[in-house]
């Protein structure tokens, strides 16, 4: 059963001036940014999430390496894997955080419930302005705050919070872009990151290349991933890549939880996320929240359906969305993943409305990536897309489709494929 509920949030009477636009908030957010995992299995998730799905590793930093030397001997006892993998599908200098289960538990991910898996969900803003604001807003709301500042490598600046489920949840504006060179800046360049709120305003980039430039270090020797293991044999569009589809967009995240209405509440009256669609499986909920004109930015599911549905009990994330280019690169995804051993999990539609065909598969750990070609999108009236006028999905895949309205108007890929 699926019901359509288009609402505006923001019920207080405030209103913040946000680039010349009255809001009922002091931000606004653009977009699903990135995101973390916490794995048991940090290798064989590194190799999944880079060989097999095309992320490339941009950083690596370790948590010993950034605390006091005193404080070393005490998270050696704690910590199995000390590494950070930041990684990439596109310029942003990350989009996937990945760290050992037992980093995470020192960053109190899990602190409170321990199937929290990721590390946090991260949303854009639209100015450095924006996070500055949202931090007064959120304080006075009595939100419980992590970390303010601007970490590196990233250089993004960025608010830490906890959600009413415990999730670390980050606004940032201000993301590294790596260009054509694939370098990521060099370690030299760290001195901007702050680790409380930065007084306003702030110096550009193009500022501190100068500035990096006047103290004689050197601007291209960061990082560069090293790909040269990975044979580049599928036509893609016309370019040749080493797997037969591109990953093009992160989104939507999808979680589970025990306090429906209190996140619903939280994520839209606090946080200004629109609720489109409400749908039901088995008697249980699932809400479709977005803040752009995607169908849905981020899904909250019943936690009961978990078990019904047989997914891992270790993790609350329900999935994690990848749109990869054109339906035919999701049928050539389908047809590569079962090549290399992985088995599709089969999900009820009414988990993933607003998409039409996808695939489910599950990550060393457990997690479930959801890959998908379309979402739908919602127009000037936030209304989505009547049940009765949306596609069928078939169980045997055709080999091509006849367009919908909206069919690739939801992505631009900015950069090459590969």
């Amino acid at each position: 059963m699926t019901t359509s509920t288009p609402e505006k949030s923001g019920r207080a009477s405030e209103r913040y001036d946000v680039g010349g636009v009255l809001l009922p908030r002091p931000f606004k957010i653009r977009r699903f940014g990135h995101f973390g995992f916490n794995s048991d299995h940090l290798d064989e998730s590194i190799a999944f999430y880079t060989d097999l799905l095309g992320f490339r590793v941009t950083d690596e930093v370790s948590l010993f390496d950034q605390v006091p030397p005193e404080v070393r001997p005490l998270l050696e006892g704690v910590v199995s894997d000390p590494r950070m993998i930041f990684t990439s599908n596109s310029s942003d200098h990350h989009a996937l955080l990945l760290a050992h289960r037992t980093f995470g538990t020192v960053n109190g991910n899990d602190r409170i419930a321990r199937d929290i898996t990721l590390s946090q969900i991260t949303w854009q803003v639209g100015s450095l302005q924006e996070v500055h604001d949202a931090e007064e807003y959120l304080h006075a709301k009595g939100v419980e705050f992590g970390r303010v500042g601007r970490d590196m490598p990233g250089g993004n600046w960025h608010i830490y919070f906890r959600d009413p489920d415990d999730n670390m949840v980050e606004l940032y504006y201000g993301m590294e872009q790596i260009g054509w060179s694939r370098n990521s800046k060099p370690h030299a360049m760290h001195y901007r990151g702050f680790d409380s709120r930065p007084p306003l305003p702030q110096m550009s980039e193009a500022a501190e290349i100068r500035e990096a430039l006047e103290k004689g270090i050197d601007i291209h020797s960061g990082r560069r991933p090293a790909e040269s293991h990975l044979n580049e044999t599928h036509d893609v569009g016309g370019i040749l890549l080493p797997r037969p589809f591109k990953v093009t967009r992160l989104g939507p995240v999808s979680v589970f939880t025990e306090r429906m209405d209190e996140m619903v509440t939280y994520y839209t009256e606090l946080l200004g996320f629109e609720r489109v669609e409400e749908s039901e499986y088995r008697g249980k909920r699932v809400v479709f929240l977005r803040n752009g004109t995607e169908h849905h930015s981020f899904v909250l599911a019943d936690k009961a359906l978990r078990g019904m549905l047989g997914l891992s009990e270790h993790t609350s994330c329900l999935s994690m969305g990848m749109e990869v280019g054109s339906y035919r690169q999701l049928r050539a995804a389908v047809d590569f993943l079962v090549g290399h051993g992985h088995t599709l999990v089969d999900l009820p539609p009414e988990l993933y409305t607003g998409i039409d065909y996808a695939a489910h598969l599950r990550d060393p750990d457990g997690h479930l990536v959801c890959l998908y070609y379309y979402m739908e999108q919602v127009g000037w009236d936030g209304r989505p897309r009547p049940h009765s006028e949306r596609r069928a999905v078939t169980g045997t895949w055709p080999d091509s489709l006849e367009p919908l309205s909206d069919t690739y108007v939801d992505q631009t890929y900015m950069g090459p494929l590969g």
